[in-house]
């Protein structure tokens, strides 16, 4: 695959990243290198890393505990602890091997570590391929809100390597399924056809399918990096969707959903709030629902959950004067953002998505 030229840095595919780190990764460049891995990463993907991995400058790893209740300031502060005790300085540079809390959490490290320093992102699982590790977006949570912390950083790189996919669990290759699913209902009609039936993908299939989803998310992005237009587009499915997340994340009663999983949810929600808005008719709407609902399955909500996940809904990042904003379908391939709607809508949303 032709490597892909983002804003300010280069995508990188399967063999060139090792080819890329060794010409790069030069001791007159840099002082040491920090390999920052998830206890998961540390152990499916770090030993094949370091085997590909040729570099004369010292390295070092730092590794922290693997989950969503870890993506925190805490983390954050061991880790520039670590950073220092370990003699890190401005010629440092950081690589995140792992999924999209490494990725989000090291960018936001790197990004403040001595008002900044290098970081190169090698994302582990499909979510952090075709969406975490590209665009420049760094943060941790508050609690249980999500990426309310944050920078838009971008990388000196951003390396895939497909192999990683094969130490991944069913239910974490579909949650980043959903984000894939994400850039064809918002900007290519073609590329959400593919998705409506998987049954005959191969490895090589699914090589062209990341490299496209990564061509569309990095056409937003690089039209607008700090998200003032049309990067809202991305934001389609994320408003519900991490109100779910983080409703989910923070209660002991529930079992916490993947980013994906949530964001299926917040798909089928927003769209419905787009048909209601006319923007998409009957039959799309149907469709939708129907493709992700067959992949995802369906996540039960009660009358307290729904209530309490709208209250969320003022927290999300994405406000402007405390309305809630979303980016809805217009049409399957189109998007309007800036998009307003009252709770009773929403909560109509959530009834047809029960029912």
């Amino acid at each position: 695959m032709q490597i892909i030229n983002a804003n300010g840095y280069t995508v990188y595919f399967n063999d060139a990243i090792y080819t890329f780190l060794s010409e790069t990764l030069r001791p007159e460049v840099y002082s040491k290198v920090f390999v920052l891995a998830d206890s998961k990463t540390s152990v499916y993907c770090l030993p094949d890393f370091l085997a590909n991995l040729a570099t004369e400058v010292p390295l070092e790893i730092i590794e922290f505990e693997a989950g969503e209740h870890f993506k925190n300031i805490e983390t954050c502060f061991e880790i520039w602890s670590a950073l220092t005790e370990l003699g890190g300085d401005r010629k440092s540079i950081i690589i995140n091997l792992g999924g999209g809390v490494v990725t989000d959490l090291g960018g936001f490290v790197a990004s403040t570590y001595k008002r900044g320093i290098e970081y190169i992102n090698v994302p582990t699982t499909l979510l952090a391929m075709v969406d975490a590790s590209i665009g420049g977006k760094n943060g941790v949570d508050l609690g249980s809100l999500k990426n309310q912390i944050g920078t838009i950083t971008t990388p000196k790189a951003v390396l895939i390597d497909t192999n990683f996919l094969t130490t991944l669990p069913a239910n974490e290759m579909r949650s980043g399924l959903a984000e894939m699913l994400k850039h064809g209902l918002i900007q290519n009609k073609e590329y959400w056809n593919k998705f409506k039936n998987l049954s005959g993908l191969n490895t090589d299939d699914l090589d062209v399918l990341i490299y496209e989803s990564i061509q569309i998310k990095n056409n937003i992005v690089s039209q607008d990096p700090t998200e003032n237009g049309i990067r809202k587009a991305l934001n389609f499915g994320h408003t519900l969707g991490h109100a779910i997340e983080s409703y989910f994340l923070d209660n002991n009663e529930k079992t916490p959903l993947l980013h994906g999983e949530a964001i299926a949810v917040g798909m089928v929600l927003e769209s419905f709030l787009s048909l209601k808005k006319d923007l998409i008719t009957a039959e799309e709407y149907f469709e939708i629902k129907t493709v992700i609902l067959d992949m995802f399955g369906k996540v039960e909500f009660s009358q307290n959950d729904i209530e309490a996940i709208i209250v969320l809904l003022i927290h999300d990042k994405k406000n402007e004067f405390g309305k809630v904003q979303f980016a809805l379908l217009d049409g399957i391939g189109n998007v309007k953002i800036n998009q307003f709607t009252t709770n009773e809508l929403i909560s109509s949303a959530f009834e047809d998505y029960r029912n």
